[in-house]
């Protein structure tokens, strides 16, 4: 198949190496140096969105967010009559609605997890619209992304949409479970290590697992698989989707995920806004009152 591949960022790069396995892809990034791994694999380079896609039979988007979707996508009515449109970019609810509207043709396909199991096309995903056959097709296409028990097909972009922001809840909820964690042991007088070793038995045991290598200095944050920058821009989605619904149910206003927000922005502000988004965990990390 020929497939436009909008978007090679870090994420965006991995699963088009997959994808280029087994089709014809020309790619296209606002940055054309991040385009350089592909074409090394052999796919071509558009200089332009509508270059990209000129001829194709299939177009995969991975933007930044719902932004870049709309000035990439939506503005220039970019995607031809009848040919299938694969965003994998992270959207809310109400975005997702929006650019179904937009496009008939359009598949909402979030990922879930970061660049390790994207390599190892172990990630999950969900591939959203009404349209059965188009699903269908969908599913087989972006297989080689996918953890076979974590590739879901549901009824619409709206649900694909909703799944990916509460995975991306809980990452950074827990996240900021941890960062408190560290700081309530090093107020009891343990070390970092001893607390990770402690939160084995508890529900923080996967992020800490996740991200001990971090708060232990095997690795650094600078370069990481998920930026502080980019789950701080998925938060504010899920605040937005929120504070549109006026529910009233006891949380609706994402108290926790306004803590973790906080401890982000606060990173963000200080110059961290590209590094591993366990930069929050790090000694020395900023306070969210600044």
């Amino acid at each position: 198949m020929r497939i436009a591949f909008l978007g090679t960022g870090r994420m965006g790069t991995e699963l088009a190496l997959h994808l280029l396995e087994s089709h014809e892809l020309t790619v296209w990034n606002r940055t054309a140096a991040r385009t350089e791994r592909l074409t090394a694999a052999g796919a071509a380079v558009a200089d332009t969105p509508a270059g990209a896609v000129a001829g194709a039979e299939l177009v995969v988007t991975s933007l930044f967010g719902p932004d870049a979707v709309r000035e990439t996508v939506l503005d220039p009515a970019l995607i031809p009559a009848s040919i299938p449109w694969v965003d994998t970019t992270t959207v809310s609810p109400a975005d997702a609605e929006e650019f179904a509207r937009a496009v008939p043709t359009y598949v909402g396909v979030p990922v879930i997890g970061t660049l390790g199991p994207a390599r190892a096309g172990r990630l999950g995903v969900y591939v959203g619209t009404a349209d059965d056959a188009l699903r269908a097709q969908v599913l087989e296409l972006v297989a080689p992304w996918a953890d076979p028990a974590r590739l879901h097909g549901v009824d619409s972009p709206r649900t694909a949409a909703v799944g990916k922001l509460l995975a991306n809840l809980a990452l950074a909820v827990s996240a900021q479970g941890l960062r408190e964690a560290l700081a309530l042991g090093a107020a009891g007088g343990i070390d970092a290590e001893q607390t990770l070793r402690m939160l084995d038995s508890t529900g923080l045991a996967f992020i800490a697992g996740m991200k001990g290598t971090f708060v232990r200095g095997e690795r650094s944050t600078a370069g990481g698989d998920f930026t502080a920058s980019a789950i701080a821009k998925d938060a504010r989605l899920m605040l937005d989707t929120v504070d549109g619904a006026g529910t009233a149910r006891p949380g609706s206003d994402l108290p926790a995920l306004r803590g973790a927000l906080a401890s982000l922005e606060a990173e963000i502000t200080a110059g961290h806004g590209e590094d591993d988004f366990s930069t929050i965990l790090l000694p020395g990390a900023e306070s969210a009152e600044g």
